[in-house]
């Protein structure tokens, strides 16, 4: 996609406004004819259109009027010779934000278009505002010492300064939009926009309307053109949270996407062009949404290219109190953690993770006066086995006992290994994918995963 299509006869000035324009950092395509530009416009999105009003095809106010039928976000620059002024003024009058007068400085033609540029950012920034309830997010902050963070933050500064699609792997809470937020900010789109988008948290019927926009008129309730995040998030990043959540018919648009950076929006009648780099996240195995066909394989493979396992906080024990003087400045509290109290902290599972870390201790700075003791952090009770050896009373209900916390232990450390990949871990354990899920109910049930 070009910011600028020149739409402009004389093959010698739209060259020198081509290379100009080039120069200047504004990427410019140009054409010749009029019907041309209609033909572009059918297939691609324009930010900004230079059109010369005399053209050998089609008069230039006629090439106006049919053009913003296609795109009415597009910015009409005209072009006119001092004797034509007047129909200037008409353009102007049908939607065109300014003119040219020829001949004119070509600096004053690339101040104009980056104007143009900036303003439109700006339109598109304060959508995302209202989009995001206007939170300022600062710089991401990723704390931990831990190997295993630091495997993690390793591989997210290997992948962040290209365009490759990046998979963020892990539990709910552990801060995967952190990791992307970090990811566009390494990268070199950090100065366009990033645009996050919780794919479990809107309903799939309102999904596609979010993702790829829609026209005026295209359902019921559509009364004006909306923008979708792609679109918002053209020359940025998009963030698609929990992406297995998708339904199938959004991920094969989804494919598209990734395939040919095009889409359409709802009701529309042509592809719109954009440059964006996706990065996915989901805290379900995907592998298995897709031996259960809830996922496609195709745009499973497409998107995990890089992918990048976020460790749980209990595969991170050792980062807890950094994590908690963290989140104490981030509340502005001047209190103190109690060593008691850390070793509270670092000898609970968290299965909320960094999210229920936060609450927690949220509620201790509440509670406490100066310091932070054990009785001040509220955390639920730990799931106790509701079966164990010492309370059989026959030895083959021991030596049954023993051996399922004997398989839970193993199962639990297989899945470790494996990232959470059943699939692997039950080659691993030789036994078929159905047993291995069975087991992993059962003893989740029991108390032993």
């Amino acid at each position: 996609m070009a910011d600028v299509l020149i739409v402009e006869d004389k093959s010698s000035f739209g060259e020198m406004l081509r290379s100009n324009l080039e120069d200047a950092g504004i990427s410019a395509r140009l054409v010749k004819r009029g019907r041309e530009a209609l033909q572009v416009f059918k297939k691609e999105k324009v930010e900004i259109a230079l059109i010369d009003l005399r053209l050998p095809d089609i008069d230039g106010i006629d090439l106006l009027r049919e053009l913003k039928k296609y795109d009415i976000d597009t910015q009409f620059v005209i072009m006119t010779a001092f004797g034509t002024i007047e129909r200037a003024v008409e353009a102007m009058k049908l939607g065109a934000c300014d003119f040219l007068t020829k001949p004119f400085d070509i600096e004053q033609l690339i101040n104009m278009i980056n104007r143009i540029i900036k303003e439109q950012r700006c339109f598109y920034e304060n959508i995302l505002l209202k989009d995001e309830a206007a939170k300022i997010y600062g710089f991401p902050e990723i704390i931990g010492k831990s190997a295993a963070i630091k495997k993690a933050t390793d591989f997210l500064q290997k992948a962040a300064p290209t365009d490759t699609t990046v998979l963020l792997l892990g539990e709910s809470g552990t801060g995967k939009e952190l990791f992307a937020r970090a990811c566009h900010k390494l990268s070199s789109r950090k100065e366009n926009p990033f645009v996050p988008l919780n794919c479990a948290a809107i309903p799939h019927e309102l999904l596609e309307n979010e993702l790829f926009g829609s026209e005026k008129g295209a359902f019921t309730g559509a009364v004006t053109r909306k923008l979708g995040k792609f679109e918002l998030a053209n020359k940025g990043t998009i963030f698609l949270d929990e992406i297995g959540d998708l339904n199938l018919d959004l991920q094969a648009k989804i494919l598209r996407v990734l395939q040919e950076r095009t889409f359409e929006r709802l009701g529309g009648t042509y592809s719109i062009k954009v440059d964006v780099r996706i990065i996915a996240a989901s805290n379900k195995n995907l592998l298995d949404l897709v031996k259960e066909n809830r996922f496609r394989d195709d745009l499973y493979y497409r998107l995990s290219v890089f992918p990048i396992k976020i460790p749980s906080l209990r595969e991170r024990t050792e980062d807890v109190p950094l994590l908690v003087d963290y989140i104490l400045r981030k509340l502005r509290s001047k209190k103190t953690v109690s060593i008691e109290a850390n070793e509270k902290l670092q000898n609970y599972n968290w299965p909320g993770n960094i999210r229920e870390l936060e609450n927690a201790i949220e509620r201790a700075v509440i509670i406490a006066k100066d310091t932070i003791y054990p009785e001040h952090i509220l955390l639920p009770e730990t799931k106790k086995l509701k079966v164990s050896p010492s309370s059989a009373k026959t030895l083959r209900a021991a030596a049954n006992c023993g051996r399922e916390v004997a398989e839970a232990e193993i199962i639990k450390k297989i899945l470790e290994q494996t990232g959470g990949n059943k699939s692997e871990a039950a080659r691993r354990l030789k036994v078929s994918y159905k047993t291995l899920l069975n087991r992993i109910k059962k003893y989740k049930e029991k108390g032993l995963l």
